[in-house]
């Protein structure tokens, strides 16, 4: 269902979410943390401790996970993402015909993630993905990260389209609800988290259910 403050209608442009939205890579980014925290003598997280926190970038939460070895721990954190993160990231399921089928539909599509943006667009291309999207905008590729709009304008900057309702803002956290309303675009939430219960939300349960909803419409 489609809130009725939001037009029911097919966007012109969607933008994604990437990390438990299109590809499932957590338990990588887990073990990452973990080992960087334990670098600096931090203790680990549980699973539990893990899925509480936010989904911020590595920009705006390493002080929180390192303290005052703020360097060194960002350090080891990205040295064990880049020799393991091809190794261990699968697609959602029907996150792949998903955006086959989305091309039918003549949408404008981007990916807006607190991923370090050069491992990002690697994992795109790794998946031979990258004749889908517009734009793929990461951490730190602009002045500001999620939940910040200022992501969002660059993953529409190949564009005429501006942020509006005519934009869906599809992700599985509050940090991407936050973002879509942030930036004045239509939050759609995959999954059943915390975002999920968001009364200004889309919801769809998975991928084949975000494109369900489309045929509807």
């Amino acid at each position: 269902m489609i809130p009725d403050i939001y037009p029911q209608k097919i966007p012109k442009a969607i933008l994604f979410d990437w990390d438990n939205t299109l590809v499932d890579t957590w338990r990588m980014i887990f073990e990452a943390i973990n080992v960087a925290r334990e670098a600096v003598d931090r203790l680990p997280f549980t699973l539990e401790e893990f899925w509480k926190r936010p989904h911020h970038s590595m920009r705006n939460t390493a002080v929180d996970l390192f303290g005052e070895h703020v360097e060194k721990g960002e350090r080891v954190f990205h040295e064990f993402v880049e020799k393991s993160h091809l190794q261990n990231i699968s697609v959602l399921e029907g996150a792949d015909a998903l955006l086959h089928n989305l091309k039918s539909y003549g949408i404008y599509l981007g990916v807006v993630s607190n991923k370090d943006g050069s491992h990002l667009r690697r994992e795109v291309e790794h998946l031979g993905w990258g004749t889908h999207f517009r734009r793929v905008v990461g951490a730190r590729d602009t002045e500001e990260d999620k939940p910040s709009p200022i992501p969002v304008l660059a993953a529409l900057q190949d564009s005429v389209i501006l942020p509006s309702h005519d934009v869906w803002f599809v992700g599985d956290s509050i940090v991407d609800v936050h973002c879509a309303r942030a930036s004045g675009c239509v939050p759609v939430v995959v999954g059943y988290g915390e975002a999920s219960q968001q009364d200004d939300a889309v919801h769809v349960k998975d991928c084949a259910g975000l494109m369900q909803l489309l045929a509807r419409l």
